[in-house]
């Protein structure tokens, strides 16, 4: 009776997985149909897969970033794992500019800010710039266990307009100095997909400053497959260029409003050429 028994559960469970076996296979399909042949569908699936692979790469070395915590080169691994993740959502990536990048000394490096998949455009430039840390707001630290990874890796966490923000950055100003830090701001503050960049905030030209460290501009062209309104996430190409640094040596704190129009306008003008460049290269 006892083997009956047995043999009836185990009946009973090869039942249950064949028919979870299909309702997942008519799920998949579904899935499949509906990528294929609607915009909004593709664009709801591959933003969750983006969201379900990062989660997935960026946490799944946590472990070995538990010898060295708080060190940019955490970043390597996950950078490898979000850049093939990258490919697989279509987007394709063009660096320029890699002998504009000066490793023997920190800088303050400015980004433009279109999405949250700016994390596949960080994940490209991690290996080619030492010592690269990220400024982002307090609350992606309490997005367990992404926060942790990112605190592993050597984020900087601020919160936006206290007055704490302004200590954090002060010492990162000693790190970029003293370490040869580089330090990745947004300037613009928050994400838009725009054809022009949002003014910059002063934040990081203080901090350039008070470093006596040289600005890198690095612009990250339109995200021409991404379309929030629409919406729309197809597969496209995507340039990123890193441009000349600008010295602030010899600057003092009245010369920021200048050197902030200075940059944005290098910036703008990076931005409209090459998402000019991409746009014919558009592929759904």
């Amino acid at each position: 009776m006892r083997w009956m028994t047995k043999t009836n559960l185990w009946n009973i469970f090869l039942t249950a997985m064949a028919a979870f076996n299909v309702v997942l296979g008519c799920i998949m399909a579904l899935l499949i149909i509906l990528f294929t042949i609607s915009s909004i569908a593709r664009y709801y699936i591959k933003f969750t897969l983006f969201l379900v692979l990062s989660l997935i790469f960026a946490t799944l070395p946590i472990p070995l970033m538990l010898y060295r915590p708080f060190d940019p080169r955490n970043a390597l691994i996950p950078a490898a794992l979000l850049r093939f993740s990258s490919r697989l959502l279509g987007i394709r990536w063009t660096v320029r500019g890699l002998e504009n990048v000066d490793d023997s000394r920190g800088a303050v490096v400015l980004l433009n800010h279109q999405s949250s998949i700016d994390l596949f455009a960080l994940a490209v430039l991690w290996p080619l710039m030492a010592r690269c840390t990220v400024v982002s707001k307090r609350e992606l630290q309490y997005l367990v266990p992404f926060g942790t990874a990112s605190w592993l890796w050597g984020t900087v966490f601020i919160d936006r307009g206290a007055r704490s923000a302004h200590s954090v950055l002060n010492q990162q100003s000693n790190a970029v100095r003293e370490h040869k830090r580089k330090l990745l701001l947004f300037p613009e503050g928050t994400r838009h997909l725009g054809d022009k960049l949002l003014p910059f905030r002063k934040g990081a030209f203080h901090v350039a400053m008070d470093a006596r460290a040289p600005i890198q501009p690095i612009v990250v062209s339109k995200y021409h497959f991404l379309d929030a309104d629409q919406p729309r996430f197809g597969s496209g190409d995507v340039v990123v260029t890193i441009l000349p640094i600008i010295e602030t040596e010899n600057l003092q704190k009245e010369d920021i409003p200048n050197l902030m129009e200075k940059t944005q306008l290098l910036m703008q003008e990076e931005f409209t050429r090459t998402s000019a460049e991409t746009k014919p290269r558009l592929s759904l």
